[in-house]
This record gives structure tokens, C-alpha cells and sequence, in this order.
């Protein structure tokens, strides 16, 4: 769904849940827009990298030819928001992994940090920037954030592990806000752009 003046925002759609991101986006008022390959990043106005695989999205972005192009979307400023997956690509760092990576917020991760996909939850998560109820987490597979630069803010943290965060343009969550019927932390990426 292209837009007639709202937000344009581009949902990395090589795997993983890029579906109910762009579902989520469309409650909360913006159109959107599937990308796959660099030039479908023209225009846009934000960008979310969603769950799914991260060694699989890493090998496909390599294949478009993407890294470079988002690496400048990113750096130009623009609202990018990753999730699971999505927060390992923007990591610095990934304990004990030299996988492809765009490596632009200042945070090392650790991988399947939680489990398994049988030791997968859900539960509730205080994240004081998004008000006083807490947010319904859906936590697959899910990284953490092992330790975070001076200039990252942590917006929530579950078990004492950090699991949401903020470096200026760059929000990350490590579990899937997409997966529920909550849609403030994506108010609150959309909130970045205005």
C-alpha cells in the first residue's frame, strides 16, 4: 500500500513476520511498502527489519545487494526499527558469531538468548516510554542485549536482560511487538519520524 500523504514506511519483506508488521503499521495510520531489493528503499520515510532468521536474512541481504544501501538509509537519519532478528542485523556485535551484520547501534547481542523455540513466552514488560501498562512481549527464539554503549537507552529490560532500546534513530526490540493486538511501540517508532 503506497501512500496519499502518510508516513511511507518499508517493512524488509525477505522473511520472517514482515506481514504482520506492515498489518500493524496500517492500524497505526502509515502505508507501506514490501522491500526487497536497494531501490525499493527510494522514498521511504522509515524502515523495519522484522523477525525471522538472522544468518538466513544476513546470506539474502548479501545477495540483493542491500547491505550498503541500508546502511546509508540509516545513516541518513531515518526511523529504522528492528525486532529479534531485526536487533541482531543492527547490532555491533553478536557473541560468538562473525555473520554478516549491519552493525550501526552500539550493542553487542547474544543469540537465542531465551531458548529454543519450545522454550518460546509471552509475558508482560514494563516499558515506561510507551506509558504506565505494560506491553503484552512475545519472546521466539529471542536474542538479548548483552551490554549497551553510552549512547543507547534502554526502554526495557526482563530477568535483568535488556530487551528494548534506543540510539537515536534506532529502536530495537528483541521480542515481536507484531504478534498482538498492542500497537504503542509502533506508535512510538512512528512517533520518531514526526
Amino acid at each position: 500500500m503506497e501512500r496519499a500523504g502518510k508516513l511511507l514506511v518499508g517493512v524488509l519483506a525477505l522473511q520472517g513476520a514482515f506481514r504482520e508488521h506492515e498489518h500493524m503499521l496500517q492500524q497505526c495510520g502509515a502505508a507501506t511498502r514490501q522491500v526487497r531489493l536497494p531501490h525499493q528503499l527510494d522514498g521511504l520515510d522509515a524502515l523495519v527489519i522484522p523477525g525471522g532468521e538472522s544468518t538466513t536474512m544476513g546470506k539474502l541481504m548479501l545477495e540483493y545487494g542491500l547491505f550498503d544501501p541500508l546502511r546509508s538509509f540509516i545513516q541518513s537519519g531515518r526511523p529504522v526499527l528492528g525486532t529479534c532478528a531485526g536487533l541482531i542485523m543492527l547490532a555491533r556485535e553478536i557473541v560468538g558469531s562473525d555473520q554478516p551484520r549491519l552493525g550501526l547501534m552500539d550493542i553487542a547481542v547474544e543469540r537465542n538468548a531465551f531458548g529454543r523455540q519450545v522454550e518460546s513466552f509471552e509475558t508482560n514488560l514494563a516499558v515506561p516510554a510507551l506509558g504506565p501498562e505494560p506491553l503484552r512481549a512475545v519472546f521466539i527464539r529471542a536474542p538479548y542485549i548483552v551490554s549497551a554503549g553510552p549512547d543507547v537507552q534502554v526502554l526495557a529490560t526482563f530477568q535483568d536482560k535488556m530487551v528494548c532500546a534506543r540510539q537515536g534513530n534506532m529502536l530495537v526490540a528483541a521480542f515481536h511487538p507484531e504478534l498482538t493486538e498492542d500497537t504503542r511501540l509502533h506508535r512510538y517508532f512512528l512517533d520518531m519520524m514526526r
